[in-house]
């Protein structure tokens, strides 16, 4: 795994837009089907824009780009929640990618996927039956967490077996809770949902390629804890450890880290 330390947040944004770009451009002319995983939050609003405005002024082909996203909320009748809900991840990908991509460079609508609370078990299905993640990239949540891989005590279940969930509804701890509706929904906790359903484990750690990236002052205790350990439930982001092709970007300006 690597280390990258950026200026700030543009710089982050910048370096992200770049290794994503480069790799659906190396996807695109292979001429077969790349398969990017995605992630929301305001961490990666500005590499979307950035990663939008590159893809259409250069004109690549996106016929073959198919997108997984992480997650979605739940809503109390089990199902996704609707497009129209303000913290819809559908919506989200909607207004800071999909539509800001130009038609012509062919990527439509049904290129895009998000796990099923219904079914969790076809979107993990589908996505083996296509050659698994290219690229995934993620965010870390300020309890460690990743997708919505939420940490997970070592007295409930084993290093191998967090590393082997699949996608699943899970219900979110207060913090993410918490979190979430101070940054997405105006300190109004009622509108963030109570669940959620995730791109499992298993399915993250198996892509060729990871990015994360980070540019939160409340990052640096999962972080550094990082740094210093070796992968555990209880802090899911740390399986990056000894993933052969992962990356972490984060901002000098908002996280200090001691490095080893």
């Amino acid at each position: 795994m690597k280390w990258w330390k950026v200026e700030d947040y543009r710089r982050m944004s910048e370096w992200g837009a770049g290794r994503i770009y480069d790799a659906v451009v190396s996807g695109s002319e292979s001429g077969r089907r790349f398969n990017l995983g995605l992630a929301t939050g305001n961490t990666m609003l500005g590499l979307y824009k950035l990663l939008a405005a590159k893809l259409n002024r250069n004109r690549v082909d996106l016929q073959n780009l198919h997108t997984y996203n992480l997650d979605e909320y739940v809503g109390n009748d089990g199902e996704a929640v609707a497009e129209s809900h303000p913290l819809s991840y559908r919506r989200y990908m909607k207004q800071n990618l999909f539509a800001a991509l130009d038609p012509g460079l062919g990527f439509r609508p049904e290129q895009a996927h998000f796990p099923d609370p219904l079914d969790p078990a076809s979107f993990d299905h589908a996505l083996a039956a296509t050659g698994g993640l290219d690229c995934q990239l993620l965010g870390v949540g300020f309890n460690g967490h990743i997708a919505f891989n939420e940490p997970i005590s070592t007295d409930e279940i084993s290093v191998a077996s967090f590393a082997a969930l699949p996608s699943r509804v899970i219900a979110l701890k207060e913090l993410t809770i918490e979190t979430n509706s101070r940054l997405t929904a105006d300190n109004d906790s009622a509108l963030v949902p109570r669940q959620a359903v995730t791109m499992g484990m298993a399915q993250i750690l198996a892509a060729r390629e990871i990015l994360l990236l980070a540019c939160f002052p409340e990052q640096v205790v999962p972080l550094q804890t990082m740094l210093h350990g070796a992968p555990t439930p209880t802090l899911p982001a740390s399986y990056l450890l000894s993933h052969r092709h992962a990356t972490i970007v984060y901002t000098a300006d908002t996280i200090a880290l001691d490095m080893p």
